[in-house]
């Protein structure tokens, strides 16, 4: 059965006639429901919280005229459907022409022929049925699409959480460690929205994306060998090139998901340019590929900030943690050597924000030693710095 045969469709008729309203209201009221106003000027609020499926609109009357109801009626998006019928004793076609104009699906002139305005309504029920079946299957498609949208986005979500956990189990960081950088290059990537350098590839959607992509930026260590990522101390020159190639193996890990895709991506696009880039520096002396300058990736050189000051600052069970200050100035002693100038300048007038985000997210005592103590079971090593 058709959803909408169930319940009379309504009208309503405005006419400052009483006389007019109460013709119309009983050559109507067997097949229609009926809604009568003598005040255009309450037509429109009537409209808006009624929603009427057709309106009978007279156009002379004494305090708003129809043009003007109708005028409002179309200009309003939760109106602009309702099919307008302009009831009149004006005959001049200067006037029908008005009407049609600005929005009225039809225009009968008075005195009244029921049988001419019974087949009108009807015929204009046929078609309003149809946009209004039209308009609720749209509004359906609407929010299925966005309910997939939504669907869409958190799976995107978990999966980068998921794939960044595999890195983060295996590694002397924490899950913390994940949500700060993701904040401070979000951070970061705000501040640099409307920077002139930046403005064309920074917008409030890449913001997001860079957010959400920034837990991946060290996946590959999930291939490095346990003796070399858990090692105490410092690596040595060979252990430090094995080391080296992590960006690589994570860069690689994305590209075969993007190949399985189909399609490119942009935001493994953009978790590709971090992973890969992130260990670049801006004098060219970063790896894996040695890129200079703006050659570097704009994601990757804000994540490269990101990523160092959190290092710095962040205590471990082998290490105690730089204070703010101190790893301040590190950052900005790597100004136009490390790390893009810019960035640093971003980074510098971010840096209360940059605490916040450190204090949210710090990593307790025992997060620290759990962490620890089950990284233990795996090497059987006593932490050293690696740093």
């Amino acid at each position: 059965m058709d959803l909408f045969q169930s319940v009379k469709p309504t009208i309503l008729i405005v006419d400052d006639s009483p006389a007019n309203l109460s013709l119309l209201a009983n050559l109507l009221h067997a097949h229609y429901t009926v809604k009568a106003l003598t005040q255009g000027g309450k037509a429109f609020q009537v409209a808006l919280e009624e929603q009427p499926d057709l309106i009978l609109l007279d156009i002379m009357m004494p305090d708003v005229n129809g043009f003007a109801v109708c005028r409002r009626l179309k200009a309003n998006c939760h109106t602009q459907h309702i099919p307008i019928i302009f009831l009149t004793s004006k005959t001049e076609v200067k006037t029908e022409e008005m009407g049609m104009r600005i929005g009225a699906v039809d225009y009968i002139t008075r005195p009244i022929n029921p049988e001419i305005l019974l087949s009108r309504v009807r015929a204009h029920f046929k078609d309003a049925s149809y946009v209004r079946t039209m308009r609720v299957n749209n509004e359906y498609l609407e929010y299925e699409v966005a309910k997939r949208a939504r669907e869409m986005a958190a799976l995107q979500q978990v999966s980068i959480l998921a794939m960044a956990s595999l890195a983060e189990v295996r590694d002397v960081d924490t899950g913390n460690h994940l949500r700060r950088t993701q904040n401070y290059i979000r951070a970061l990537g705000n501040q640099l929205l409307t920077h002139p350098r930046f403005s064309g590839q920074l917008t409030p959607r890449v913001v997001d994306m860079l957010f959400q992509c920034a837990p991946l930026h060290d996946i590959g260590k999930v291939g490095i060998p346990d003796r070399i990522l858990l090692k105490p101390g410092r690596y040595e020159p060979h252990e430090f090139e094995i080391m080296k190639t992590h960006p690589t193996m994570g860069w690689q890990a994305l590209e075969h998901a993007q190949f399985a895709a189909g399609e490119s991506i942009e935001f493994l696009e953009i978790a590709k340019q971090i992973v890969y880039c992130h260990h670049e520096k801006w004098d060219g002396s970063g790896y894996p590929q040695g890129l200079a300058g703006n050659t570097i990736p704009m994601p990757a050189r804000l994540m490269a900030v990101a990523d160092v000051y959190d290092a710095l600052i962040s205590r471990r069970v082998y290490k105690p943690g730089m204070s703010h200050k101190a790893a301040t100035r590190i950052i900005a002693l790597g100004r136009g050597r490390h790390f893009d100038p810019d960035v640093v300048d971003a980074f510098l007038a971010l840096g209360n924000e940059f605490q916040a985000i450190a204090l949210r997210f710090a990593d307790s005592d025992l997060e620290l030693q759990a962490k620890a103590d089950f990284l233990d079971t795996v090497t059987g090593d006593e932490f050293g710095s690696i740093f």
